[in-house]
């Protein structure tokens, strides 16, 4: 029973190895409203705080998906590639959702945004249904990597194929930071399993988390690196409108998505790897089994100061100086230093004999060297 309602009540796309299906005649996403309130996502988050240091400017983020309605207010797409061959409609409703979150433009009247608003947005759409094709999903993938992403949300469950793995390595290698659904619980028994791409290597795996933090009921608890909000989501809709209440994986992972884009665009220098790392190492705290590192925390992710990245390599130190360059110091030759005193007393000596001469010689010229006379000292009357 549990099972059963949450197939029915989880949105998320699912893809098998069996071929994409055709399209259908009619495109009939869920109606939409034209109304929402503030949902608790985003003021957990509070992405505001970081948009005065960034808002993603510079990076381009793909959402490979159902698709995007780039007619919505919302939206503003940067480039859009169609796989299946069904025309750029989002028939689901899926990726307008996903898109919205990662990157919603802000709006006065409405209180919606997306949590990076300044990045270059890629629609690359590889499934018309609830069901695709993983040839076309890893497909999609390189097609991201080629169109310069650095950034890729996937908020899809597929089966482990060598093709799947390939396209994941070869992004990965690409210094592309690949955000992915964790997954939810399908099974009536409510086990798990490996979902993928999320349970690969190297791959931001996100599960769903509640508005305390914990993990929810529905999400997969395997290889979870960290939660983002996903239940009780709103986010931007076909046909220009809007849907709240919505629940999944799926919508978790745009938003770590959108955390990665301002991380990136903050810290450009930093690799895929050291963007995951930055991302799980700043999130709230595990919080129980299938948590990870706990809710993921935007002005953290991208303001904290971690010593992993801050490692200073000394300046070599440099080789000692040739014994040629200083000389050694001479003692002092106290012989020389006698000797010039004695100089230096008999040169002030001679000095004043020849000053004394200087004027005594030529008063003895002038009395023609004779005595001078005893002064008259007056006469005493007896």
């Amino acid at each position: 029973m549990i099972g059963r309602a949450l197939a029915a009540s989880v949105l998320a796309l699912q893809f098998a190895a069996a071929p994409a299906q055709a399209a259908p005649e009619r495109c009939t996403p869920k109606k939409a409203t034209m109304a929402i309130a503030e949902s608790w996502a985003q003021r957990r988050l509070n992405v505001q705080r970081v948009w005065p240091l960034t808002t993603g400017r510079g990076v381009t983020v793909a959402v490979i998906d159902s698709g995007v309605d780039e007619t919505h207010p919302q939206i503003r797409l940067s480039g859009k590639a169609d796989l299946t061959n069904t025309g750029f409609r989002d028939c689901v409703g899926h990726g307008t959702a996903v898109a919205g979150i990662i990157a919603g433009q802000p709006r006065k009247d409405v209180p919606f945004h997306g949590v990076a608003p300044g990045v270059r947005l890629l629609s690359i759409k590889q499934v018309n249904g609830d069901r695709g094709d993983v040839a076309l999903l890893a497909k999609a993938i390189k097609t991201a990597v080629d169109e310069r992403a650095t950034v890729i949300n996937l908020s899809i469950d597929a089966p482990d194929t060598a093709d799947l793995r390939a396209a994941v390595a070869y992004a990965l290698e690409q210094d592309v930071v690949i955000v992915a659904a964790a997954g939810n619980l399908t099974k009536e028994d409510g086990t798990s399993a490996p979902s993928y791409p999320a349970a690969y290597d190297g791959v931001l795996s996100v599960g769903s988390a509640t508005p305390d933090g914990g993990r929810s009921t529905f999400s997969n608890p395997n290889a979870v690196a960290v939660l983002g909000p996903g239940e009780g989501i709103s986010s931007t809709w076909p046909l220009k409108g809007y849907q709240s209440a919505l629940k999944g994986t799926s919508y978790a992972a745009p938003y770590v998505a959108g955390v990665a884009a301002l991380v990136r665009s903050r810290h450009p220098g930093l690799t895929q790897l050291q963007v995951r790392r930055r991302i799980t190492m700043t999130a709230d705290g595990a919080s129980g089994t299938g948590t990870g590192a706990g809710m993921v925390n935007p002005l953290l992710a991208v303001t904290a100061v971690l010593p992993s990245e801050q490692v200073a390599v000394a300046q070599p130190v440099p080789p000692p100086l040739p014994a040629t360059v200083v000389r050694k110091a001479v003692p002092p030759d106290r012989r020389s230093m006698e000797v010039a005193t004695v100089v230096a007393a008999s040169g002030l000596s001679l000095a004043g004999i020849v000053m004394a001469a200087w004027a005594i010689v030529p008063m003895g010229r002038r009395r023609r060297w004779r005595p001078g006379s005893p002064p008259d000292l007056g006469r005493i009357d007896g």
